[in-house]
Parts: structure tokens; C-alpha cells; sequence
């Protein structure tokens, strides 16, 4: 007799979702245009409102994570949630820079205020050790942005050719390019590639918490040298002798030993190899694997907001220099149009100089074989050795001279180079 087979289980399909319909946070249906219907904090925070009464922090912080998880758009097969931090971007940059561009003193409040309220919730979000789309929504929208005014505003006046125009949307192309590229992998790593019975409980003291490590691993925390060598093949820098450089190199919350000048991300909550810093405009880490990438895409920024701003300027304010049309341009606030253009234009130059000072930092670290993070930690234990009024700032731990530093920059990502035996520390 042929077995009988068993029938299986049918679990109850869900019903598929419209386009308007969406899953919220607590696993209920609901719908984007109740949005804010059935929200008790925000009827709460209201009554209190309207009763002169203060809000809760709680109460606050409840109706933030309602609006955010409500906040959808409609898309095919359920509605997809949208981020709140990318929202307010889009809002008010225009409204700021054509408020701006109503008057002289105008724009000297608004373009004052905006890196101020650029800083103020950068430090909000970095002290909160949160992640953010606020700066790439900027970033990109006010590459769109400009672009848009350019073509309405600076291209009509018909003294902009179609070749410069073709090489300003080159590189505007190169910058997205360029920006796609170094939001890929920095470098994160991860124990996969370890065996899975790799991590083993090691009894420790009466008193002190038991730790993981790697097989060959003995009772004070250091490492086998043979163990060493096999695992990790020379690419970590574990102290043998001393547990305390092996505590500084094992990450207890990836769970992985660290090879040299990786470091542990507390906003990405993971380890980047060779990590420099993480940067807010383009929401990741930049590491081993995108720094190139990352300074490529300043470079090509650099260059194309540099020729947007000689192009607008030549057009609104003819016959001048560069320079002097940035300080001295009359009539620029007779219309509307060269007032909304000479206004972007201010907006790109403290956009370009705040990413030009970020450039040349880079390449001052570059050419000293030291990462963001090392400069830090060096300033932090007054380890470094400072220069040009604290602008450079010299480990001395991993510099080979300018050459071989832009040399070994060159190679980073390509592939696995030996660590050197002074790179061990």
C-alpha cells in the first residue's frame, strides 16, 4: 500500500490590500485616509493644548511614532511608508529661499539661519545615536532644486549654450552616479565566515561576566598565536599578550575579533572595516570599500557647483568677475527672477564651502594615512601630533610618506594587502 501522505496545514491567506490600504505598527488594516483618526495621544495633546496645559514628553514622542507609521503613500499591492525625516526638505527649502529672494536683508536672515538649523538638528540626531534622511533628502533635493531654477530661470535669458548646458547635466548625472556608488557596502563586517561553533564560552574569574571568543582562546581573554594566524590570517591587530588590547579588539555587540583600523558604528550598529566616519549625507559609514567612491563624488560636486555658479552668474549679473558679482550685483533685486537666482546662488556657495572645507580634510588625511575616527580618538587622548593650527592632525602610527599613503589609498577595496608588523598594535 502506497503511504498516505499527509495533508498540510493551509494557513489562512491574508486578503490582498488595495493601493490606499496598508499593515500599521500593530499588525491591524488600516487605510491612508485615516491617517490621523482613532489617534488618543493626539486628541490628548489637543485637549491639554486648548486647556493651556503642558504636553508630556511621552505623550510628544507616542504621537511622533503614530504620524510616522501612518505617514503613507499609495502604491501597488498596499501603501508604502514614507520617512518622516525626508518630508521636511521638500516643505521648506523653497518656501525659505523664495522668502529669501523678497528682499536683501531677507536673505541675509534666511541663508544666516538655515546652516544654524542644519547644525542644531545634526547634533539633535547625532547625540541621540539616530539615523536620519534628513541630510541626503537635502542633499539630493537641493541638487534637483538648483538644477529646476537653472532651467527656468537662468537658461531663458539665452546666455546659456547648449554645450554648457550638456555639461552642466553631465555632471549633475556624475554626482548621482557617484553618490550611488558610495551608499554601497563601506566594508561592514560580519562572522559569517567563521565556523559556527567558532564562538565558545570561556570561564573567566568568580566575579567577571563569561566572554566569547574564538577557538584557542584561553582563561585570561588573550589569543592563540597558531589560532590566530589560521583564523584570522594576520589581518587583526589582537595583542597577545596583554587582555586589554585583546577587550579593545573583540566587539561584544557584533561579536567578531576586529582587524586593524576597524571600528564599531554605534549609528549603523555594526563594525566597518577601515572605517573613516559616518556621514550624514549620504546616510552610511564610508570605509574601505566607498572612500574612494565618497571622494569622487565631492570632487565632481565641487566642480559642477563651481561652473553652475560662474554660468548663473554671468547671466544675471554681466560684465562682472566671479567674486565680484557674489558681493556687488545692482538691480539683482529688481525682479523676481534674478532675485530667486541670485538667491540660489548664495545657497549653493555655503553649500560648496561647507562640502570644500569637508574635501580638503579628506585629502589632508589622505595624504597622512589617518582616518576621521583615528583623528578623533588621537585629539581625545592628546596622542596626536597637531599642525597648521590643529587643521592637520599626524598619529604618525600608519603615515608612509605622501606617496606610498595615496598609493595604498589607490588599492583600498581592490583587495587584501598584509598588514605590515608595525600596522599591529
Amino acid at each position: 500500500m502506497k503511504p498516505v501522505k499527509k495533508k498540510k496545514t493551509e494557513e489562512p491567506e491574508l486578503e490582498p490590500l488595495c493601493c490606499c490600504e496598508y499593515i500599521d505598527r500593530n499588525g491591524e488594516k488600516n487605510h491612508v485616509a485615516a491617517c490621523l483618526c482613532d489617534c488618543q495621544d493626539l486628541d490628548e495633546g489637543c485637549d491639554r493644548w486648548l486647556t493651556c496645559q503642558s504636553l508630556r514628553p511621552e505623550t510628544c514622542e507616542r504621537i511622533t511614532d503614530t504620524i510616522s507609521d501612518r505617514l503613507r503613500i499609495p502604491w501597488l499591492r498596499g501603501a508604502k511608508k514614507v520617512n518622516i525625516s525626508i518630508v521636511p526638505p521638500l516643505v521648506l527649502l523653497p518656501v525659505f529661499l523664495h522668502v529669501a529672494s523678497w528682499h536683501f536683508l531677507l536673505g541675509v536672515v534666511v541663508l544666516t539661519s538655515l546652516p544654524m538649523l542644519a547644525l542644531w538638528y545634526y547634533y539633535l540626531t547625532h547625540r541621540r545615536k539616530e539615523q536620519t534622511l534628513f541630510f541626503l533628502s537635502l542633499g539630493l533635493f537641493s541638487l534637483g532644486y538648483m538644477y529646476y531654477v537653472f532651467l527656468r530661470e537662468v537658461v531663458p535669458q539665452g546666455r546659456v549654450g547648449p554645450t554648457q548646458l550638456a555639461l552642466l547635466t553631465c555632471g549633475l548625472l556624475l554626482i548621482l552616479l557617484a553618490l550611488y556608488r558610495a551608499k554601497k557596502n563601506p566594508g561592514y563586517l560580519s562572522n559569517d565566515k567563521f565556523p559556527s561553533n567558532s564562538q565558545i564560552e570561556c570561564p573567566v574569574k568568580k566575579g567577571q561576566e563569561k566572554t566569547k571568543g574564538f577557538p584557542g582562546t584561553d582563561a585570561s581573554g588573550s589569543l592563540n598565536n597558531r589560532t590566530l594566524k589560521d583564523d584570522v590570517r594576520g589581518s587583526s591587530r589582537v595583542g597577545l599578550d596583554s587582555p586589554a588590547k585583546v577587550k579593545e579588539d573583540w566587539c561584544a555587540k557584533c561579536q567578531l575579533v576586529r582587524p586593524a583600523r576597524a571600528w564599531h558604528c554605534r549609528i549603523c550598529g555594526i563594525c566597518v572595516r577601515r572605517m573613516d566616519h559616518h556621514c550624514v549625507w549620504i546616510n552610511s559609514c564610508v570605509g574601505e570599500s566607498n572612500h574612494q567612491a565618497f571622494i569622487l563624488a565631492l570632487s565632481i560636486f565641487l566642480l559642477t557647483s563651481v561652473y553652475g555658479i560662474s554660468l548663473t552668474l554671468n547671466t544675471i549679473c554681466r560684465d562682472r568677475s566671479l567674486f565680484t558679482a557674489l558681493f556687488y550685483c545692482p538691480g539683482v533685486y529688481a525682479n523676481y527672477s534674478s532675485a530667486l537666482s541670485f538667491t540660489c546662488v548664495w545657497y549653493s556657495v555655503i553649500i560648496t564651502a561647507g562640502m570644500a572645507y569637508i574635501f580638503l580634510i579628506q585629502l589632508i588625511n589622505i595624504s597622512y594615512n589617518v582616518t576621521e575616527r583615528e583623528v578623533q580618538q588621537a585629539l581625545r587622548q592628546k596622542t596626536g601630533r597637531r599642525l597648521l593650527c590643529g587643521l592637520i592632525v599626524d598619529t604618525g602610527q600608519y603615515n608612509r610618506g605622501f606617496l606610498r599613503n595615496w598609493l595604498q589609498f589607490s588599492t583600498l577595496g581592490t583587495h587584501t594587502v598584509h598588514t605590515p608588523a608595525e600596522d599591529i598594535v
